[in-house]
């Protein structure tokens, strides 16, 4: 999916289905069940979509369903007028996505954002997972530091717009020493962050802000639970991701990856994924 006209495109998605709720939700779908019942779903993070994820989407739908939606106020996806994306809200909305196409149970992994939505998920949902899953992501609330940076954030995009906002955001999120390595990954992600709407990146903030903590969620599920972090993510360090280990949590730290492995070393990502969906 690297091919020039893909990198012109800001998502994957290739479907859509509108929800009960009235969001329109773009999303990608591999198809092919490949004789299982259950599908890996792959939840993109702040300022994203599901084109963070073609990178590894192609090796992974060889052997699972893959569904990579497109969140509410990303990509493609409709930006619905709540004042709030809270993470329940964004749970709800793939639990309505999941009973649309008929995906009974599935192994859901979120990037970031993604992670603390896969959380959600995994507390209301419980029943609909057969894994779930966090990359470069923690099931901490946020701090007051983290807070204050998030008001700042929504200040930032409210003001000047998105644009300015994802150009502060994005070399941040990848190893710092390997920036002149990783450019073309880092204007594709801009690209992708550009098409995040004004009003859909200002909920998304409120909404991470005010989440609450599910380290419990981890701590107590009887479900397999794959915890991948970044050796050097200088957004949410490994501490942070490793923070809440369960009965059955494998943990895997990336050494080469800043906040973005599906970017930064996608090939070993695609297969501690692989790795993880084989076992479950």
């Amino acid at each position: 999916m690297a091919n020039q006209e893909q990198d012109l495109k800001v998502s994957i998605a290739q479907e859509e289905v509108t929800l009960n709720n009235g969001t329109r939700l773009a999303y990608f779908d591999s198809k092919e069940s490949h004789g299982l019942d259950t599908a890996l779903v792959l939840l993109h993070g702040y300022c994203g979509s599901s084109a963070y994820w073609e990178k590894i989407v192609d090796e992974l739908a060889a052997s699972i369903r893959i569904i990579a939606p497109d969140a509410r106020g990303h990509g493609d996806s409709s930006s619905p007028d709540d004042e709030t994306y809270s993470m329940e809200l964004y749970a709800d909305d793939l639990a309505g996505l999941l009973e649309a196409i008929g995906v009974e149970r599935a192994v859901v992994l979120g990037h970031s954002l993604g992670g603390y939505i896969a959380l959600a998920f995994a507390e209301r949902y419980e029943d609909r997972l057969a894994a779930f899953g966090l990359i470069h992501s923690t099931s901490l609330p946020d701090g007051e530091t983290a807070k204050s940076n998030r008001d700042k954030a929504i200040e930032t995009i409210g003001s000047k717009g998105v644009k300015e906002f994802v150009d502060g955001l994005i070399p941040k999120l990848f190893a710092q020493d390997r920036l002149d390595d990783m450019q073309p990954e880092l204007e594709r992600c801009k690209a992708i962050g550009y098409a995040t709407s004004q009003h859909g990146a200002m909920a998304t903030a409120r909404g991470m802000k005010i989440r609450i903590d599910r380290s419990s969620v981890i701590k107590e599920t009887k479900l397999p639970v794959l915890l991948v972090a970044g050796a050097q993510d200088g957004i949410i360090p490994a501490s942070s991701t490793f923070a809440a280990i369960g009965a059955d949590t494998r943990k895997v730290e990336l050494e080469q990856a800043g906040h973005m492995s599906m970017q930064e070393c996608s090939a070993q990502l695609a297969e501690e994924i692989a790795s993880f969906v084989r076992s479950v």
